[in-house]
C-alpha cells in the first residue's frame, strides 16, 4: 500500500502563537458553484445508475457565478439584474448511437439547480433572479476510455493528491459551528433578518479568537436601522453564546464592519447573498473538502465537487484521507494530531496509491499506534470502489 507512518515535526496549530482559520457560508458565491457542481454529478450519477446501471464518466467540476446587480435598502429592494450562473465540463451524452439513449445534461443543469437554489435560498426568486446555463460535452477518448476499463476496481481518473487532518482545534471548530448554527432553520426562525451568505474569519493569538463575521442582512426583514443593528447584536449573541460550548479561550466578536452606519453603508441584500450584486464565484475557490479553509494545515488547490464519484482521485481521496484521520483520533486518544497525504497515479486502480503518508503528534513513540494507524489505512483503501455511494448519499462533506 506504500504506506509511511512518520512522526510529525514541529507543532500542531493548537499550539502555536498563532492561527488563522475561514469558512465561507452555503450562500457565498464560491459555495454556490461548488455546491451547484456537486449537485449537478449527483443527479447525472443517479440518471446513469437508473437507466444504465452504472455511474458513466463525468467530471462538471468548473463552475463560474457572474454577480447580479441589485438594490437593496431598508425594508426591501429589488433585482435589477440576475445573477449568472454557467455550468462546464465533461459528461456522457449518449450511450452507443441509440439516440433514445441521450443524456437530458440540460434539464439536470437548469431544472436541477433552480430547484434546490429556490431550498436554499427562500428570498432568490429562481424565475427571475437568476439565469443558469451550461456548456457540457463529452469527455476525451482516453479518459473515458480509462473511466470503462476496469468497472470493478476503478482505475484513477488523474494523478493528484488528497489530504486531510483531525482533530479540529477550538478554533476550526468554533468557526466551522459559527457558520452552520447561523445558516441552521432554528437560527433563521428566530432571527429571519440573517441571510445565507455567512463568511467566517477565526484569528487566534495565544489565548484569544477574535471571530470576524461578514453576515448578509435580508432587506426585507429589515425595515429601519435600529432593526438592523439588533440584528448584528443577535448574532454576536448567538456567537458568544456557541463560543461558550466550544472553548475557555476569550472571544471576541466582530460583526459586518464595513458598515458606516452614520452614512447609512450597511450590509443589505434582497436574496440573502452577496451574489445579486456584490461578489462573484468560482468552483474551488472556498472551503476545502472538510469545510473549512486552514492555511495553518496541510490543504489541496484540487476542487473536489463535481467530480465523478468512482475514479476521479480529486475527491476520493481527499474524503479517504478524512476518513483515515478521523477514525485514527477516535479509536487511538493518545494521538493529538495526524495529517494524511495520498497521491495517486493515473490509470492505476484506486486501492492502489503511489503513497500514503501519516504525520502523527503524540507523546511517546508511534510505533505503539503503527499497527492500528495500518489497519485503518488498509481498510479504507479496500473500501475505495464502494465510496461512490456515499457521495451519492451526500455523506461526506467537500467544501
Amino acid at each position: 500500500m506504500n504506506l509511511e507512518i512518520t512522526k510529525a515535526v514541529g507543532l500542531p496549530p493548537s499550539q502555536l502563537p498563532m492561527e488563522m482559520v475561514e469558512r465561507k457560508g452555503k450562500g457565498h458565491p464560491d459555495s454556490i458553484c461548488d455546491k451547484a457542481s456537486e449537485e449537478l454529478s449527483i443527479a447525472l450519477s443517479q440518471y446513469y445508475l437508473e437507466n444504465f446501471g452504472r455511474v458513466l464518466h463525468h467530471n462538471v467540476d468548473k463552475c463560474v457565478l457572474v454577480g447580479g446587480q441589485s438594490n437593496a435598502r431598508l425594508g426591501g429592494g429589488e433585482i435589477l439584474e440576475p445573477i449568472y450562473i454557467l455550468l462546464v465540463g465533461r459528461a456522457t451524452a449518449q450511450v452507443g448511437n441509440d439516440v433514445t439513449k441521450k443524456v437530458p445534461i440540460g434539464k439536470f443543469a437548469v431544472g436541477h439547480t433552480k430547484d434546490w437554489m429556490s431550498r436554499d435560498f427562500p428570498h432568490l426568486n429562481v424565475t427571475s433572479d437568476i439565469i443558469v446555463d451550461y456548456k457540457i460535452k463529452p469527455g476525451s477518448v482516453d479518459l473515458v476510455g480509462n473511466f470503462d476499463e476496469a468497472p470493478e476496481i476503478p482505475r484513477a481518473n488523474d494523478t493528484s493528491f488528497g489530504v486531510s487532518f483531525a482533530p479540529f482545534t477550538e478554533t476550526e471548530n468554533l468557526v466551522y459551528q459559527t457558520e452552520k448554527t447561523l445558516n441552521s432553520p432554528e437560527c433563521k426562525k428566530k432571527c429571519p433578518g440573517i441571510g445565507e451568505d455567512i463568511k467566517v474569519m477565526g484569528v487566534r493569538r495565544q489565548n484569544t479568537i477574535n471571530l470576524t463575521v461578514a453576515a448578509a442582512i435580508i432587506a426585507g426583514e429589515t425595515p429601519d436601522k435600529d432593526t438592523y443593528i439588533n440584528v448584528k447584536e443577535e448574532i454576536k449573541d448567538i456567537i458568544l453564546d456557541l463560543a461558550s460550548k466550544i472553548t475557555e479561550m476569550d472571544v471576541n466578536v466582530h460583526v459586518n464592519t464595513a458598515d458606516v452606519l452614520k452614512n447609512d453603508l450597511m450590509y443589505l441584500t434582497v436574496t440573502g447573498t452577496s451574489a445579486e450584486h456584490g461578489d462573484d464565484g468560482q468552483v474551488g475557490r472556498g472551503n476545502r473538502a472538510n469545510g473549512l479553509i486552514t492555511p495553518y494545515r496541510p490543504m489541496t488547490l484540487e476542487a473536489a465537487a463535481g467530480k465523478n464519484p468512482v475514479t476521479h482521485v480529486g475527491k476520493t481521496y481527499n474524503t479517504a484521507a478524512r476518513r483515515i484521520a478521523d477514525t485514527l483520533v477516535k479509536e487511538e486518544p493518545r494521538v493529538e494530531n495526524v495529517s494524511v497525504y495520498i497521491v495517486s497515479q493515473i490509470g492505476a486502480p484506486i486501492t492502489e496509491p503511489q503513497g500514503i503518508n501519516l504525520e502523527i503528534t503524540m507523546d511517546g513513540s508511534i510505533d505503539s499506534i503503527k499497527s492500528t494507524a495500518q489497519a485503518i489505512a488498509e481498510e479504507v483503501m479496500e473500501d475505495m470502489p464502494n465510496i461512490w455511494k456515499g457521495f451519492m448519499k451526500r455523506e461526506y462533506e467537500l467544501f
